[in-house]
């Protein structure tokens, strides 16, 4: 299945790219040559990715040797993540689920049945 770009039709600030492209990720993969009468002066090959370490844990991306792993950001960012489906941020999905989503008050059925029930 190929990747076609796509485009929409709202416009998208500088914040929002960027916020696209670390949860999405980018990889950058290019091979250039410079090449006179059939001979080869100049090879470059270009690897590069972009991504939130979310993103990249979650693609198996390699870290680059010393990044320390044991930090609090690590592990918030190890924990499981859904869009809310009336605001559309990112929340724990225990969180989501269980209580409901801390920015809009957004409350799921299962929310719902825990306060009635009280457990």
């Amino acid at each position: 299945m190929a990747i076609e770009p796509s485009r929409s039709n709202n416009s998208a600030g500088l914040a929002d790219v960027i916020d696209r492209i670390l949860d999405k990720g980018l990889v950058i993969n290019a091979d250039i040559t410079v090449s006179v009468a059939g001979v080869e002066l100049l090879g470059i090959k270009i690897r590069a990715a972009l991504a939130s370490f979310e993103t990249a844990a979650k693609y198996g991306l390699e870290f680059p040797s010393g990044t320390n792993l044991k930090m609090p950001a690590w592990d918030e960012a190890m924990v499981a993540k859904e869009d809310c489906p009336q605001c559309g941020k990112r929340v724990s999905t225990e969180s989501l689920i269980t209580t409901g989503c801390p920015w809009c008050g957004w409350v799921s059925a299962k929310a719902q049945e825990i306060v009635a029930t009280g457990q």
